[in-house]
Parts: C-alpha cells; structure tokens; sequence
C-alpha cells in the first residue's frame, strides 16, 4: 500500500506539472491532478493490502462528495465579498478614505495608521487579499501617491497590506480550510491571528511609507479621489460594522440566549444594512452578478482543493503525505516552514491549507504545542506567498490595479521583501515559543 499511494502522489505531480506547463489555470491543474489519482488508483496494484474494485458509481460520489467539503467556506466568502463589494458601490469606501485625508492629510503618522485600517478591513471580512486590492488598493494608493512614497514601494505596501489582510480574523481561509481538515473548531483564532498580522502590517506600513515628501495640499489629494455620494456621515459608514462586530461577538458573550447565527447569514444582514443606511441607490442584482463572476476562480478553486482531498484520502496519499510529515524533526521544522510554506503557497494557493495544515497541526499536537498558536503562525506566513509563482495573484492584482511600470521581482517584491521577512522571523518565533504565548493570549 505505501508504493501504491507513493505511485499516486507521483502520477498527480506529473499531471500537475504537464498541466501548468501547457499554461493551463491552478484550478483546471489540481482537477487534472485529482482524476489522474482516481486512474492510477484504479490501474495500479495495491500490493498487500487489496480492495474491492472501485465501481464508477464510487468514484462519482467521492467526486461530488469532495466538491462540497468547503461549501460552508464557499459561502462564507461569497456572502463577505457581495457585503465589501455593495459597501464600495453605494460610496462608503470613497467617504471613508476622503474623510481620512481631510482631517488627518497632515499628520502622517495616524494617517498611515487610518490607511491601514481600511486596507485591512475588506480582507478580513472576505478572506481574500485580491478583494482587498480590487476594493481599496487603487484609492489608498493614490493617497500614497500624494504622500511622496515611490512607486515600488507603494505597489510593496498594498501587496503586504492585503496579505496581512487576508490572514487577519475573523476570516482566515487558511486556518478555516485546515481546522475543517482536522476536525478542529474555528475558535480560539481572533487573537493571535490578529497580533501576528497587526504587527506585520503596522512594520511595513512604516518601514514602507514612513517618510516622503508631500507632492501636493489636501484639496489636490481630494480632487483626484473619486466622490463620495451626498448623504453619507461617520454614523451611516460605520453602522454595518457595527452590526457585523455586535453579531459575531454576541454569540461569545451571550452563548446561553443568544441566537445563532452562521458567518454567511450576517455579512447578508450586514449587506441589508448598507443598503438601508446608503444614499445612494444601487442594483443590487447586478452587484450580486459581478461579485459571484470576480470569484468564480477562487471558489473553484476551493470546489478542486475539495475533491483532491478527498480523492488523495481515498487514495492513501494523503495518509501517506501525514506519515511523512509527522515524522520530520521538529528542528526541521522550525528552520525551514519559513520558507517552505510561502513557496508552496505560490504554486497551490489555498490547496496547502489543507494538504500541509491537517498533517502539520496532528504533528504539533502530537508533540504537546499549541495548536491553535501554531496554526495561526501558518495561516499568517502562507498569504506572504502570494506574490510569488506561479499564481502570484494578489501580487499581479496589486500591479493591475496601480498600474505599475516597473519590473516585477527587482521592483516591488524586493522593496516588499523586508516587511516579509520580518512577517515570517515573528510567525517563526511566536511558533517555537508557541505554548508561552498561547498561555498569555489565554487559548
């Protein structure tokens, strides 16, 4: 049975490999990936450890079963992002952004801090670093502008800014897709994923933009801004959050009467509020559309990510891929996931979560770690690879959206290459140290 599943893993690397060098998408490779498993099991001999044929009938249910593993994620997500995206049509991103250079264009420091927080906030309620670029990236980028911070850097700043976004709670794919693989409740997160991906954020915010000479006054940073429709106020922006914040924590506060809701069900009530506190009316239908065709991808990609997990579970390779990490020195570990983990996020995006999340958090708590800590120094680290190849797809987001000219690797990534660095040096530290730090934060 070991040779067997190692033939399997084999056969989908190989399709997986033939599959990208014919430039075919991430999605379409791990689907090739996973029906070259179901061949090469069906074919291969099983050695000492025979089966029953596998009857087509089978193999359909593992498929169908497999695409619907993440379907609660699926709609997290698309829920969140038909919230983020309703909230930028009906004006309240340009209000927010404009009243941020108004009061504060000349104290730099807290409007660094301010720029941060918006950047954040479409991330961490989406899950997605390209919702972040596509929602807010070109605005705060144009502030940037005005601030006198330089090309690269600024394309850096809004790389780092909607990774770190992506991997600050409450949504955090990754910890989501490989607590769901080992059976581990979403709770105990909000924490430590936010520290981790505070502190990064805040280091390259400074590091990245904390000096630069003003290139114009406030009215001309507000003249190239898009307006905010009339209306709007600090009390009508800020509302839906308030409702998201109130119903997520009230569940924590109030376990014994509180009603239950899903994730899914308040970005949809929070959506309802923007609608309700906007001034401006908006076809919600054809924001629906474009939110559902702008995510297709990436939940497709989730659907594939199912199946290959279950196909590789059906397989053995998956077991066979545990075996191997669970074995490994911690040492090992500890000097190279810095690395490793960023690098495999760019060639599987969020297929890693669960492909190395499920048998690294058995390896962990196997060991007597924090679980919780140590998946959460992971699910900060993986994002950092996504402007890597060869998806890259919040790294070519952020270069598509602020028009960059320059070079790609020698550009950006390497003006964005401390801020990582540092982001990974404080993942790996509060790793090692993870029991320490999970008793301070209390999980």
């Amino acid at each position: 049975m070991l040779t067997h599943s190692l033939a399997v893993i084999i056969v989908i690397a190989v399709v997986f490999a033939v599959a990208k060098k014919l430039r075919l998408n991430t999605e379409l490779c791990l689907l090739l990936g996973a029906l070259g498993a179901v061949v090469a099991h069906v074919i291969l001999p099983m050695g000492e450890d025979p089966r029953s044929a596998l009857p087509f009938t089978e193999i359909i249910r593992h498929l169908v079963e497999g695409t619907f593993t993440y379907f609660d994620v699926c709609m997290t997500f698309l829920t969140a992002t038909f919230f983020m995206t309703l909230y930028k049509e009906t004006g309240g991103v340009s209000y927010l952004v404009r009243t941020i250079v108004k009061r504060f264009y000349d104290h730099r420091v807290i409007c660094l801090l301010l720029l941060m927080v918006v950047m954040m906030v479409p991330g961490a309620v989406t899950g997605s670093g390209a919702t972040t670029v596509l929602t807010v990236g070109g605005l705060v980028g144009a502030v940037l502008t005005a601030m006198g911070v330089d090309e690269d850097r600024r394309v850096a700043l809004i790389f780092i800014l909607a990774a770190m976004s992506a991997a600050c709670p409450p949504i955090n794919l990754w910890a989501m897709m490989a607590a769901a693989g080992a059976n581990m409740p979403y709770t105990g997160f909000t924490m430590p994923l936010l520290i981790l991906s505070g502190v990064g954020a805040i280091f390259a915010t400074f590091y990245l933009a904390g000096k630069g000479e003003k290139k114009g006054a406030v009215d001309d940073v507000l003249s190239s801004l898009p307006e905010a429709p009339a209306g709007w106020n600090m009390l009508k922006a800020f509302v839906p959050f308030i409702v998201m914040i109130v119903l997520i924590l009230g569940a924590r506060v109030f376990p014994a009467w509180w009603p239950t809701f899903g994730l899914p069900m308040i970005f949809m009530l929070c959506a309802f509020t923007t609608l309700l506190c906007s001034p401006k009316k908006v076809n919600v239908f054809d924001i629906a559309m474009t939110t559902v065709t702008n995510l297709k991808e990436l939940v497709g990609i989730m659907m594939v990510v199912g199946v290959l997990n279950q196909i590789m579970t059906l397989t053995g390779a998956r077991g066979l891929l545990s075996l191997a990490v669970v074995i490994l020195p911690i040492w090992l570990l500890f000097a190279g996931l810095w690395l490793i983990l960023p690098v495999t996020e760019g060639v599987l995006q969020y297929a890693v979560a669960p492909l190395f999340g499920v048998p690294l958090i058995m390896l962990f708590n196997m060991l007597g770690y924090n679980p919780i800590i140590a998946l959460s120094c992971w699910a900060v680290m993986w994002p950092v690879g996504d402007c890597l190849p060869p998806t890259a797809v919040v790294g070519r987001a952020a270069v598509l959206e602020l028009d960059y000219k320059g070079n790609y690797y020698t550009g950006f990534v390497k003006k964005a290459l401390v801020p990582m660095l540092f982001i990974l040096l404080i993942c790996t530290i509060a790793m090692i140290f993870n029991k320490p730090f999970g008793n301070f934060l209390g999980v």
